[in-house]
């Protein structure tokens, strides 16, 4: 399954929720309009059987599922591919293990030249940010519009922003460059599909701020 060119990249918020409510919460997720779910845990009870399922689930909406931080996770369920933090695994090695037909994402923070090095390593996207204060990642250094913007310039895959992201800052985001949006509490802090649904609204007008 390709990575989508845009559109709303909704990652998990599992935290105190069964597995049963998480599905939930990514289905109406997908019916709002997300084109990509990530499954991020960083307390998993049964990540194999969650991720297991958010596979089904998503494929069931032609969206594909990444798994964050975890190569072998990835692999053990057959997701579409991962997305690799600072500190999980390089990209040739999540090649190696995945295959060609994998999508590798790369955190690239506030760094354009991090993101050329991933691209030229086989990236099939890149990822910026925080551009706002964030709940689940309070500690994570601020990210720049202007490196979205000089990353848009130098850099031909898609561009993803993430950082507390909201549809009311949305806009600026867009307009600087990126091509999706990553969200997690904007959209499963509320009613995931109405939420997802705002977001997905900014696509059909990328340049209101």
């Amino acid at each position: 399954m390709k990575f989508p060119n845009r559109g709303l990249y909704a990652i998990t918020q599992p935290e105190n929720k069964s597995i049963a409510q998480v599905l939930r919460d990514v289905e109406a997720a997908l019916q709002g309009g997300a084109v990509v779910v990530q499954y991020r845990d960083k307390n998993p009870i049964d990540a194999h059987s969650l991720a297991s399922q958010l596979l089904q689930l998503c494929h069931r909406y032609h969206a594909p599922l990444l798994i964050n931080d975890s190569i072998e996770l990835a692999l053990a369920v057959g997701a579409d591919g991962v997305h690799l933090g600072r500190d999980d695994g390089d990209i040739e090695t999540a090649r190696q293990r995945l295959g060609a037909g994998a999508i590798i994402g790369v955190s690239c923070y506030n760094d354009v030249g991090k993101a050329q090095a991933a691209v030229a390593a086989g990236a099939d996207y890149v990822a910026f940010g925080r551009f706002f204060p964030s709940g689940s990642k309070p500690l994570a250094a601020p990210a720049q519009i202007e490196t979205l913007q000089r990353a848009r310039q130098l850099l031909d895959l898609p561009i993803v922003a993430i950082g507390g992201i909201l549809p009311e800052n949305a806009g600026q985001l867009l307009a600087a460059g990126a091509d999706l949006l990553a969200v997690i509490g904007g959209i499963f802090d509320n009613e995931p599909q109405s939420s997802a649904r705002a977001y997905q609204a900014l696509f059909n007008n990328p340049h209101q701020e």
